[in-house]
């Protein structure tokens, strides 16, 4: 399949949706590159570098002929008609809000999928440009800030005088908000920071940051893991905090969105006139009309009291070398997904809900929107089902206890398997030397104290835990190496069983502990 990385035409965009290192896993996958002339300048990729992962650097519109073109951006009504029929495009059409050039990419015959409208599942974060870009874009709100902002962010204590630290305040802790969270607080402010759903409460406060609880109850979070719009009621409460934090800050970073739908008004007019001046308000949400009140996209506007209100649209194209290097990333994970031969040919499998949620039109028509995502064994992402759905349990979802009998029957069940262990385990010891009997009872013993501490042990630390066991199968493995050599049979082959177990145990662990480790360490930009 021949791949095409056309040049951004959007003003202003400094992306590209593949890099030279991206390229290298394309063709690894069977395929063939075609990158537009220039296509990566303003991101500091030469077409040099292109050439030499293996890419055919064309110029004209190459790129738009392959079997799959990859963007960043939507195309504009002169780039839909450069790609062929039956071609795949990938980019970030925003499908919700461009029904007109859905239709056009339909009557092209073009199959295109929005890479914006990747499920929040778990198996999907690895395509999730929306993750990607917001990241960048949170950590350049807080950069943006920092320019406009007349002042340091960490407190100076000095001989001419003390100076305060920044007071920053951020709407919204999803992933742009805690990227924003994590840089102000490196950067010595004080932050403070809300959202609606109170889950995320402890990620805010992990990063260094202070969380305003306001209690909303249970009516702030949608299965599909994204913000819910609020009620009527609740909207005032909210709004009440927002002026209250705001006119308290010196810095606030909006980054309230809900899917679909413009972008709720945050902050009015009245409460940025109530801020002081030299105060900065930086709009996440300008592109979708803006959480601000006074916010006006693409520019920044100074108020009559001297508040800067930033309306970016284009903050992950500020740093374009890191977020095309992610984008790319995004790109040839989606890639890997779709040519699951390795073999060079597309497959796209629209009984996989992924594939399906990101499939806006395909075969002549328009697709979207796609059905609802399960996020679990037959539970679809979708508001609560009625009395009679719950009643019957979905295909391929176990039926749910039936009341307090079948409760009552799980503990009954162990303590049953619990007394057959006991009395096998007594019978063995029956008729086995005494020496073997001792050997039993550390084993069984083991086996219980280790039961109740893993248990004891949050979830959050059985990774670590896994790695930490490597000790101990390390004596295990010593002790069966010992026995290889005995004359009884028996006693061999146990021994050659424990060598092989706790091999695999000591050799999981430490790929385990090497990929934990890699997680924490800093990786080049390029």
């Amino acid at each position: 399949m021949l791949i095409g990385i056309p040049k951004e035409s959007a003003p202003g965009e400094t992306r590209v949706a593949a890099t030279p290192r991206t390229v290298g896993r394309l063709l690894a996958l069977g395929h063939d590159v075609v990158v537009q002339a220039g296509a990566g300048e303003r991101a500091n990729f030469p077409d040099e570098l292109y050439a030499g992962a293996g890419a055919s650097v064309e110029p004209g519109t190459a790129a738009w002929r392959a079997d799959l073109v990859v963007r960043v951006l939507p195309p504009d009504t002169e780039e839909v008609a450069l790609l062929r029929p039956g071609a795949v495009l990938a980019a970030q059409l925003s499908p919700a809000h461009r029904p007109q050039l859905l239709e056009s990419l339909a009557e092209q015959g073009v199959t295109a999928l929005a890479l914006d409208a990747v499920p929040r599942i778990s198996r999907a974060q690895s395509l999730d440009v929306l993750s990607s870009m917001t990241n960048i874009g949170g950590y350049r709100a807080v950069v943006e800030a920092a320019y406009e902002y007349g002042s340091v962010f960490t407190g100076q204590v000095t001989a001419a005088g003390t100076v305060p630290p920044a007071r920053v305040f951020v709407i919204g802790a999803g992933v742009a908000g805690l990227a924003a969270v994590g840089t102000a607080v490196s950067l010595g402010a004080v932050v403070r920071a809300f959202d609606v759903r109170p889950e995320v409460e402890e990620q805010v406060r992990s990063l260094g940051a202070e969380f305003v609880a306001v209690p909303l109850g249970d009516r702030t979070a949608g299965a599909d893991g994204y913000a819910r719009e609020l009620d009527a009621d609740l909207q005032a409460r909210v709004l009440q905090v927002y002026a209250r934090e705001c006119v308290e800050a010196d810095i606030v970073i909006t980054t309230a969105l809900v899917p679909g739908r413009p972008a709720p008004r945050l902050v009015s007019a009245e409460t940025v006139a109530r801020m002081r001046p030299g105060s900065v308000v930086v709009d996440m949400a300008a592109r979708n009309g803006g959480n601000c009140e006074l916010t006006q996209p693409g520019r920044v506007v100074t108020t009559h009291n001297g508040v800067r209100v930033v309306g970016y649209t284009d903050l992950p194209a500020r740093l374009p070398t890191q977020a095309s290097q992610l984008y790319g990333t995004n790109v040839a994970n989606l890639v890997a997904l779709l040519t699951p031969g390795q073999d060079g040919r597309l497959v796209l499998d629209l009984d996989d809900e992924v594939q399906r949620a990101l499939t806006v039109t395909h075969q002549g028509r328009v697709t979207w929107p796609p059905p609802p995502v399960r996020v679990s064994a037959g539970t679809p992402a979708a508001p609560a089902s009625t009395p009679d759905d719950a009643a019957a349990p979905t295909a391929g979802q176990a039926p749910p206890p039936a009341g307090p009998a079948a409760a009552r029957s799980a503990p009954r069940r162990t303590a049953v398997a619990t007394g057959l262990a006991v009395v096998l385990l007594g019978l063995l010891a029956g008729v086995s030397p005494p020496e073997l009997v001792a050997h039993l009872t550390v084993f069984v013993l083991a086996v219980i104290v280790g039961f109740y501490v893993i248990r004891s042990v949050t979830s959050a630390l059985h990774t670590p835990l896994l790695a930490e066991t490597n000790a101990i199968s390390g004596i295990i493995l010593v002790g069966a190496l010992l026995q290889v050599g005995s004359e009884d049979l028996l006693v061999r082959t146990l021994a050659l069983a424990a060598t092989v177990v706790a091999s695999i145990n000591v050799v999981g662990g430490f790929a385990v502990t090497g990929r934990m480790l890699r997680m924490f360490t800093r990786q080049d930009a390029a």
